[in-house]
């Protein structure tokens, strides 16, 4: 089975490669705005005469926008504005899509965006060096090999992904590898999610370290001073500072930091799930309909979908079985001695139980008087969904 892998790696440009990926990635964000306004008076001409003006795509866009190109655009990829287009055609159609986790309509870009980027399919490793396609109005003397952070796990790229962000570059290198499947070990597992940590049948992961934490409060500082600043200047002056830049920098530097350790640590742990047991046991969440309570913040720090998602695609490549359990399954309230369901006033909440003054981690059950900690009950009820 062949499938398809990204790895994320920083980019060590030197001054001429940094000038041009900035003009790459302000060209990609023109290419973007210039094929949107493109589709949408074609779109609207389609409206007002449907038989001599053909509805908007890909082809029809791109057409256009190369037809009507500038003598400057050639000192720049070809590919770039080809895959712009491409993006914002895929865009279009997640738009009739209401299923696509960021479901809207194509928005402009604009230069102010905090992250910017561009794509490619012409890119290559030279040497443990990334080597971008050059483009025909720029002389060999003027390009150069960009620098790799890491070393590559591959020779052969499909697509490159180049974003800024604080003026540091990532790449998302593509690729395709053939996974080879793990060894059986008669294992079955199961996993229950909590805020903050999730517990399994090998031991409890803590997914809001101590570390975390602590750039929690530290975002949380600088966006109150960016905040400040925007009351006292006003949004237009205050963007303009060079105090208000660096301190944005800042928050945004913590926010990788925060997202590096977490994307560390499930990679790790749906490795060693798939690693350590053959079948794997989780519930159904509703993610979205969770986050729309009160500990929504906690969801969302907690990784609930990012979880299942690698686990979904580390099953199917290594030859695991993934279980997963119904919306309805009373994994937290059932007994998992004698299988009795807790109903009414008798409920763990969030706050526990009132009506018999038990904690929110405490499971006794008014049947056979088991008592256990209530992620462990949990645990015990997924894992007889197992085969």
């Amino acid at each position: 089975m062949i499938v398809t892998k990204t790895q994320l790696v920083r980019l060590c440009p030197n001054q001429i490669m940094t000038k041009q990926l900035v003009a790459l990635c302000d060209y990609r964000r023109y290419c973007w705005n210039q094929g949107l306004a493109t589709w949408n008076d074609m779109y609207e001409a389609n409206i007002i005469n449907p038989i001599d003006n053909p509805k908007p795509n890909q082809y029809r866009v791109r057409n256009e926008l190369v037809a009507n190109k500038e003598d400057w655009q050639d000192k720049l990829s070809a590919r770039c504005l080809q895959l712009a287009i491409k993006d914002l055609a895929q865009a279009w159609q997640n738009f009739f899509d209401k299923a696509q986790p960021d479901w809207g309509k194509p928005q402009f870009k604009s230069k102010k965006a905090a992250r910017q980027g561009f794509k490619t399919d012409r890119a290559k490793i030279i040497n443990g060096k990334l080597r971008l396609d050059r483009p025909r109005g720029v002389v060999k003397e003027d390009w150069f090999d960009i620098k790799l952070a890491e070393k590559p796990q591959m020779t052969k790229l499909l697509t490159v992904s180049i974003l800024k962000e604080s003026g540091h570059y990532t790449a998302a290198l593509t690729y395709q590898f053939e996974p080879k499947v793990k060894a059986k070990t008669g294992q079955k597992t199961a996993v229950d999610v909590n805020v903050g940590h999730f517990n399994w049948t090998g031991g409890n992961l803590q997914v809001l370290p101590r570390k975390l934490v602590k750039l929690y409060e530290r975002i949380k500082h600088y966006q109150r001073q960016l905040a400040r600043k925007r009351t006292v200047n006003g949004l237009k002056t205050a963007l303009k500072s060079c105090n208000y830049q660096a301190v944005k920098n800042k928050l945004q530097r913590d926010y990788r930091k925060v997202n590096n350790i977490q994307t560390d640590l499930l990679q790790k742990f749906t490795t060693k799930l798939v690693t350590d047991y053959d079948q794997i046991v989780i519930e159904d969440l509703d993610v979205k309909a969770m986050k729309m309570g009160i500990a929504s913040k906690g969801l969302h720090r907690s990784m609930f979908g990012k979880f299942r998602q690698e686990l979904v695609y580390k099953c199917k490549w290594y030859g695991k079985e993934l279980v997963l359990a119904s919306r309805l399954y009373p994994s937290t309230q059932r007994c998992a001695n004698c299988g009795y369901i807790k109903t009414g006033p008798e409920k763990i909440t969030l706050a526990g139980n009132v009506k018999h003054h038990t904690k929110h981690n405490e499971y006794i059950c008014y049947q056979c008087g088991y008592k256990a900690d209530r992620d462990e009950n949990a645990v015990r009820n997924l894992l007889a969904l197992a085969k």
